[in-house]
């Protein structure tokens, strides 16, 4: 069960990420979030990350916290870096192209 907690943490992590990109996009939503509750993800096109997320909402909900739900319905295809023509080096006069 260790591995597959850890999967469900990456899972999470991932919706996480992307959530942060939604909220900096969409910053009216931010007025609904609150420190004192724990944002528990509810991915449609994931049955078994959204099973296991409504189980830990209820055991937090158990012992006194609160959550806010956040239903995703899909993720859009993952996008590439935008940046173009990325040099990267130790210093300005030697610089290492990729």
């Amino acid at each position: 069960m260790k591995g597959k907690s850890k999967d469900f943490f990456m899972r999470n992590s991932g919706l996480s990420t992307e959530f942060s990109k939604y909220i900096l996009d969409h910053p009216e939503m931010d007025e609904l979030l609150t420190e004192e509750k724990v944002i528990i993800f509810l991915p449609e096109f994931d049955p078994e990350l959204k099973k296991f997320n409504l189980t830990m909402a209820k055991e937090i909900e158990a012992g006194g916290g609160k959550v806010t739900y956040v239903k995703v319905k899909q993720l859009s295809p993952k996008v590439q870096s935008r940046l173009v023509g990325v040099e990267i080096g130790g210093d300005l006069g030697s610089h290492l192209k990729y």
